[in-house]
């Protein structure tokens, strides 16, 4: 005789039950009230079906801009392997022009990063200085 906790042979259980904590005991769950069924999509509005798509078009954009800077990257680095002679304020190097350009372009990004962060730290919305800060929820 079969316990009622054992499967006849041939039939396996459904996943997440093998230990019966994720059993209802009454073996009449459909996929609509079972979570993760991939019902997600037969109750998604239009304007959520939208976002998504807007959303998944972003990153194709991001990733197709992504390669062309790496190939634009690389098409710099072939075209100027020649070397050239910096004269500095107390002396001069001779350096490859790549590394030149590479070079002032992060110094630039970085300089606009941080320039771009003080001006809107100094823009900004002042405090009022009237109110205390807001206290959490748990502090009694």
């Amino acid at each position: 005789m079969m316990d009622s906790s054992e499967q006849p042979s041939g039939q396996t259980e459904p996943a997440g039950s093998a230990d019966g904590a994720a059993d209802t005991g009454s073996g009449t769950e459909t996929a609509a009230e079972t979570p993760g069924a991939g019902t997600e999509t037969a109750a998604e509005t239009p304007g959520a079906r939208l976002a998504r798509k807007a959303h998944r078009t972003r990153l194709y954009f991001y990733a197709g801009a992504a390669v062309a800077l790496l190939v634009y990257l690389v098409a710099l680095v072939v075209a100027n392997t020649g070397h050239v002679k910096v004269s500095w304020v107390f002396g001069a190097s001779s350096v490859s022009l790549v590394w030149l350009v590479l070079i002032a372009a992060i110094l630039g990004l970085a300089l606009g990063m941080v320039l771009g962060a003080l001006f809107h730290w100094r823009t900004r919305r002042p405090r009022s200085r009237g109110t205390s800060p807001p206290q959490s929820r748990g502090a009694a």
